[in-house]
């Protein structure tokens, strides 16, 4: 009937979210998505401006709208605050009821055991009696974890905030994930930069400490009830058993040695029981400290690996800068082997160039000699050309009369000018030169034009066809062999 109270509760509230936040919300759409069908369908018209719904007030509505769903968002918020710290005072009212129930699931003995009915009161003594000392070894033990989760929490120091946050973020990586502590403390850095990274460390270390406390809490809670579950079902075998050998010595008096036998046997059974819960929660506990010791010598052994890495990282650093220094250096020997090479290449060169210079030098002056007396030998000969020249002309020089009537008289060419001396009459259509071609019958004639001249009117004289049919046209008269033409033998 609680959880149905509860749920009509919840299904009445979130009723009334919806009406207030959502339906509102909603109402707005539908309002603004006819608005704007409106709008449209009357977007080249003037009535648009007659349109029933006002831009002011659907602005003013959706200002409304917003400052409500601030305040409901407010008003979620405060709640959320109020409900946590009445999570934390129903904490800490439960861990009261906790420890009294505690308590008296430790201390007090079940009525159970009390109500048992055995024929032995030494038994039921007995029973009780390790009840008692079962349960107080239990109970001494969560003293001691409760002790230690109460020095644990008392040390930690950080504010509420801070631990909320450093639970997330541990929360959200899984037990199993490789290099799960280094990813946590990465986050956690970027979460609270306050924190240094030594404070983190320890933090983690405690976090983890306390858990494990808390496991083994746990483990003990549930191995105590298993153990008080375990005895009672024990008691009150061992009790019916004795309640029947009673029975059975009643009926059967002489049988007294062998009821006292088995009574023996019964508390021998129980001490052996006993010893065994014993050395079975020796066991549990050593397993969980070898479990415990075998998690630290992990994480020393792989925070060892890591320094190890990180030294051979450095190590080989140092190698690759030594090698790369040594390259250095001798690069730079060959270098200078190799400028000192060049230098006296350069030297041995200019030596070589300096003789040189002087064999041109000489070469120069030699041809330039050689030119002059070149000169002088053409000088010379012009000299004697011109002399045989001289004589040449005058050895053919013409000796002509003077007539000056023939200077001012008329020529045969100005004579024919003028008409004097000529007998055929000028015929002005007469060709000036005699042509030796051939007429257009003869050029129309020839098989290769007309092929072209049809070639052309069809388009295809530019096509691979017309290229090779136009060469293998023979003319009318084949030409002669020297007058053989080779262009399309190309």
């Amino acid at each position: 009937m609680f959880y149905l109270d509860i749920e009509h509760k919840l299904s009445e509230e979130r009723d009334t979210y919806q009406t207030n936040t959502i339906a509102p919300i909603w109402q707005l759409k539908e309002n603004l998505k006819l608005w704007l069908i409106e709008m449209q369908c009357y977007v080249s018209e003037e009535s648009c401006l007659k349109s029933k719904i006002n831009p002011v007030e659907m602005l003013q509505q959706i200002k409304f709208v917003k400052k409500q769903q601030k305040a409901i968002l407010e008003f979620l918020i405060l709640e959320s605050l109020a409900l946590e710290r009445e999570i934390e005072d129903y904490k800490t009212k439960a861990l009261a009821h906790s420890f009294e129930e505690k308590n008296g699931l430790f201390l007090e003995v079940p009525s159970a055991l009390l109500s048992l009915e055995c024929p032995c009161p030494d038994l039921k003594t007995f029973l009780i009696n390790e009840y008692r000392k079962l349960a107080s070894g239990y109970w001494s033990k969560l003293q001691e974890i409760d002790q230690q989760l109460e020095v644990l929490c008392r040390n930690t120091e950080w504010n509420e905030e801070d631990q909320w946050v450093f639970q997330t973020v541990i929360n959200q990586y899984a037990s199993d994930l490789h290099k799960r502590t280094k990813l946590c403390l990465d986050a956690l850095q970027r979460y609270l930069p306050h924190k240094s990274r030594r404070d983190l460390v320890v933090h983690k270390k405690a976090w983890d400490h306390y858990h494990f406390i808390r496991s083994q809490r746990r483990a003990l809670i549930l191995d105590w009830a298993q153990t008080r579950k375990a005895f009672l079902l024990k008691a009150v075998t061992t009790a019916a058993e004795a309640l029947a050998a009673h029975e059975m010595e009643v009926v059967l008096a002489n049988t007294r040695q062998k009821q006292q036998e088995i009574c023996a046997n019964l508390k021998e059974k129980v001490l052996q029981w006993k010893a065994q819960q014993e050395e079975a929660a020796k066991l549990e506990a050593a397993i969980t400290a070898r479990r415990k010791e075998e998690k630290d010598k992990k994480e020393r052994l792989q925070k060892e690996q890591e320094m190890i890495c990180r030294a051979q990282e450095k190590e080989q650093v140092k190698k690759y800068w030594a090698e790369k220094q040594l390259k250095w250096q001798k690069q730079e020997e060959k270098n200078l082997q190799h400028l000192e090479e060049l230098r006296k290449l350069m030297a041995e060169q200019a030596v070589k160039d300096r003789e040189r210079v002087k064999f041109r030098q000489a070469l120069l002056e030699k041809r330039l000699l050689k030119k002059k007396e070149l000169a002088l030998q053409a000088v010379c000969e012009e000299e004697e050309k011109k002399k045989c020249l001289e004589l040449l002309r005058q050895q053919v020089a013409v000796v002509a009369k003077l007539d000056p009537a023939r200077v001012v008289a008329d020529t045969v060419a100005s004579k024919a000018r003028m008409g004097i001396g000529t007998k055929e009459e000028f015929d002005i259509q007469k060709p000036l030169f005699q042509l030796h071609t051939y007429n257009e019958q003869q050029i129309i004639s020839d098989p290769r034009l007309r092929v072209e001249l049809a070639l052309r009117e069809a388009g295809l004289y530019k096509t691979l066809y017309a290229k090779e049919i136009l060469p293998k046209i023979p003319p009318l008269k084949l030409p002669r062999r020297d007058m053989e033409s080779t262009a399309f033998k190309m």
